[in-house]
């Protein structure tokens, strides 16, 4: 006959309703006694009922994370974190892709709303009014887009940007283009609004080519734009598209960086096996998967939090970008990183 809660409560020697928070909401049980119960419970071969559960705490214990582009390697270190982060806290998460499309994220988001606890938005394309209105249907966080009112987790690109542009500059680079992202992309604003205004700051002229489809492809299409509009740098929206772009460079008849040095964004593994190796942004996103758990799960606890967490970028710097034909400082070495700020992350509760 198989094991019950009672007889675990037993074995361990405390109430039934311990036993029962030990599985449902395991950080509100002490440490000594939550492993003695996980203890017997693993002797006595007993498995929650997780269907009864839900009846009775009213929880499924399941999370939906919905991504724009599964396929897109930033997305991976993000998912795999949330869902270790979830299973520290017996949740399970079900991921969706919305292959980038506004009208998906919303059938998506209202499908996993009576099946999920709440839900992860990321990089979401929807409107902020938009996805306002499905908070209210479903507990939300939102990763990779800054939204008042809503608990949000996002990396700073703005930071990245700045410090990409500054690198460029500081190689003697004047005529810089930026590739921007989709449209609707928050995050491709923001990259935009930073990269004008470290621009101007630094006296080079800045050209922007967009918006694109954030791939390998979406990059080599703009590699004949770069060439006619003469520039010497090149910041991409994110690795895929830098990778694309040398891609399609090389096949224009330019060097990289001889010609034209290139910048991404994202630090993806792929960045590091390129030739050139990649110069890029690192965004945390292993980072922001875990905090996003941990603030859904907030809401869980009753206490609705409009936290918003942001993470730093840093700059890595690697072979993709060498000396502009300007006046410039000396070439950064190779394998450098450079950050405007440490490694930290700020709240801001209303």
């Amino acid at each position: 006959m198989p094991a019950t809660i009672r007889d675990v409560a037993r074995e361990s020697g405390v109430h039934i309703s311990t036993v029962s928070r030990t599985f449902s909401a395991p950080h509100l049980v002490n440490a000594e006694t939550r492993s003695r119960v996980l203890a017997c419970a693993e002797h006595l071969g007993y498995r929650p009922n997780r269907a009864a559960r839900a009846l009775i705490t009213g929880r499924t214990h399941n999370i939906g994370l919905i991504v724009a582009d599964i396929a897109n390697p930033f997305f991976p270190p993000l998912i795999k974190a949330a869902e270790s982060q979830a299973r520290q806290r017996d949740y399970h998460i079900f991921v969706t892709d919305t292959n980038e499309d506004a009208s998906v994220e919303e059938d998506l988001v209202r499908a996993l709303a009576k099946q999920v606890d709440g839900v992860l938005l990321c990089s979401p394309r929807m409107s902020n009014s938009l996805i306002e209105q499905l908070s209210r249907e479903v507990p939300l966080v939102v990763v990779n887009r800054q939204l008042t009112g809503l608990p949000t987790v996002v990396m700073d690109v703005a930071q990245g940007a700045r410090l990409a542009i500054d690198h460029l500059n500081g190689l003697g680079h004047r005529r810089i283009a930026l590739v921007a992202g989709p449209r609707g992309s928050w995050t491709s604003r923001e990259i935009r609004r930073s990269a004008m205004s470290a621009a101007r700051a630094g006296d080079a002229d800045l050209t922007v080519i967009g918006p694109n489809q954030p791939t390998e492809d979406g990059g080599m299409a703009v590699a004949e734009q770069i060439v006619r509009a003469g520039v010497t740098a090149v910041l991409a929206y994110n690795d895929l598209m830098a990778i694309g772009l040398i891609e399609g460079l090389t096949a224009q008849g330019q060097r990289v960086p001889e010609d034209v040095s290139v910048v991404g964004i994202d630090d993806i593994a792929l960045s590091r096996l390129t030739r050139p190796k990649l110069t890029t942004v690192a965004t945390p996103t292993a980072a922001a998967g875990r905090a996003a758990v941990d603030m859904l799960l907030a809401h869980g606890d009753d206490r609705r939090t409009t936290a918003q967490i942001t993470l730093q970028t840093e700059l890595v710097i690697r072979d993709s970008t060498g000396p502009g034909p300007g006046p410039h400082s000396h070439a950064d070495p190779g394998g450098v990183v450079a950050t405007a700020l440490g490694d930290v992350a700020s709240y801001a509760k209303e």
